[in-house]
């Protein structure tokens, strides 16, 4: 074998180099063009998706994330779209939030604020790094992932507590988680921007019942104020009084209160009245006449509900009253919510009452509901001689037009029941919402002040049957293949047969 020649190795490479004019020619190929006009259609594919990726960045997240969660965890209420909307001066958020803490559910909440208006300003506060700034706003411990909420005119601390609430059992062996972020920021955002805030006084002297702690807590983290009243120490409801409150009382008022409370309403001020049915030999002709004014009386006894849909807990006098449309229910009929009420009295609306008085009822029972004479002191609650048919409101309200073109507004619910907590636990916090929507609109008469509900974030399981889930079984397990097996069968027959 003859020993390569590196000459002539170097003269077959030479041979192999392109000529001069062949890169005319390769670049010239159908498939150069294909591959440049590939590599083309990446490039601009890539600028493309970069420049749809900034733009979308600069979106507000309520446009690129959509709310997928249980319960629309992240989808504003109209209340707070409408506060958001109407923003004219800024206002700061503080986050209070140690790197790498943050709370995701929280975060997302405030994305969708900012998202909101250009007025809302959104600033991280590590309290590792500026330990001094929250001295200026806070005394006390500060919780992790907590807000500070300002603005020109005053600031307010949100608890990271006030943010997520825990509803107990009985036994406290389980508990149910809810998500109040959307309330507390958004009643924060509003305290912020008031220059002063609605004020309730609760009449005292008669006996009347104490608002729990939990129900006071609620009134006052609406930006509420509220602050009792006495008439016989006091002349005359105060001139900033806003509303004023009488819940439960034992006993009636005295003629010069009730000339008091007429004064109040007849300059423009409101009024809401719970009661309870009478005990026998009891009266109440001063309150009563009140009420008369504003086109309400009150049937005597206790309503017994016999449409089943209506009461709760296997007793008829455990009432699920229909809710009917108005500005003060609509947040509780479009979540579906029920209220509840126990021992409640029938109250009789007057259909005549003028141009200047509009009545309509808020809760109402069944046509088959009926009122008991005998009230606390019934045997039975079949119906008996003497006992009033119903329909029967359990709550109304009634809008009177003044002659200086203002109006007083009265509302009156004929069950303290309504301000119990474990009745309020029964329906998931609505006995409460409905509350604090009656004080809302009699402080303000405004849609935008109403309350927002928690949303809650338990689990929620699919409970079916036995039966169900044995028709399931049976519909998984051999009619679905069985038909898959036939539609195979039916293919290969005619296949054949071709």
């Amino acid at each position: 074998m003859r020993k390569p020649n590196w000459k002539d190795a170097l003269a077959r490479g030479r041979q192999q180099l392109p000529r001069k004019g062949d890169w005319r020619k390769a670049i010239s190929t159908r498939s150069f063009r294909v591959g440049g006009y590939s590599m083309a259609a990446a490039a601009i594919v890539v600028v493309i998706a970069v420049v749809a990726n900034l733009l979308v960045n600069a979106l507000p997240a309520s446009a690129t994330q959509f709310d997928t969660s249980q319960g629309a965890m992240y989808t504003l209420s109209q209340e707070t779209t409408d506060l958001l909307a109407g923003l004219e001066e800024d206002v700061t958020v503080y986050w209070i939030v140690q790197s790498g803490q943050e709370d995701e559910t929280l975060s997302t909440l405030l994305d969708r604020y900012t998202g909101r208006s250009d007025h809302l300003i959104l600033e991280k506060k590590d309290p590792d790094v500026a330990p001094g700034f929250l001295s200026e706003y806070v005394t006390g411990t500060v919780y992790n992932n907590s807000l500070i909420v300002t603005s020109d005119t005053r600031d307010t601390y949100v608890s990271y507590e006030d943010i997520y609430t825990y509803e107990y059992s009985d036994d406290y062996t389980s508990y149910n988680v809810s998500f109040n972020g959307e309330s507390a920021l958004t009643s924060a955002i509003d305290y912020v921007l008031r220059d002063t805030l609605p004020k309730v006084y609760t009449l005292t002297g008669h006996g009347e019942e104490d608002l729990t702690a939990s129900f006071q807590a609620a009134v006052e983290k609406q930006n509420v104020d509220l602050e009792e009243l006495s008439l016989l120490t006091s002349q005359s409801v105060p001139e900033d009084a806003d509303c004023l409150l009488v819940c439960g009382p034992a006993s009636d008022i005295s003629q010069s209160e009730l000339e008091a409370i007429q004064d109040y309403l007849d300059e423009g001020g409101d009024l809401i009245l719970l009661t309870d049915p009478l005990q026998d030999g009891e009266e109440r002709p001063n309150l009563d006449a009140l009420m008369a004014q504003y086109g309400m009386s009150a049937a005597e006894g206790i309503v017994v509900e016999e449409d089943t849909s209506n009461y709760a807990l296997g007793s008829p006098v455990y009432l699920l009253p229909d809710i009917q449309s108005h500005t003060i229910t609509a947040p509780l009929v479009d979540g579906g919510y029920y209220i509840f009420l126990a021992l409640a009295q029938g109250l009789v609306l007057d259909e005549d009452t003028g141009e200047d008085l509009v009545v309509e009822s808020l809760l109402t029972t069944s046509d088959q509901a009926y009122s008991k004479a005998a009230g606390y002191g019934m045997e039975t609650y079949s119906w008996e001689g003497g006992d009033t048919k119903g329909p029967f409101s359990l709550a109304a309200a009634a809008t009177k037009t003044l002659d200086d073109g203002q109006e007083s507004h009265v509302l009156w619910i004929s069950s303290t029941a309504l301000l119990d907590d474990q009745y309020n636990q029964q329906v998931s916090g609505a006995n409460q919402d409905f509350f604090l929507n009656c004080v809302n609109w009699t402080c303000e008469g405004e849609e935008s002040s109403m309350s927002i509900h928690a949303k809650t974030m338990t689990t929620e399981y699919l409970t079916i049957s036995a039966s169900t889930a044995s028709l399931l079984t049976l519909l998984v397990v051999a009619v679905v293949p069985l038909c898959y097996l036939g539609f195979g069968l039916r293919v290969w027959i005619r296949r054949r047969r071709q």
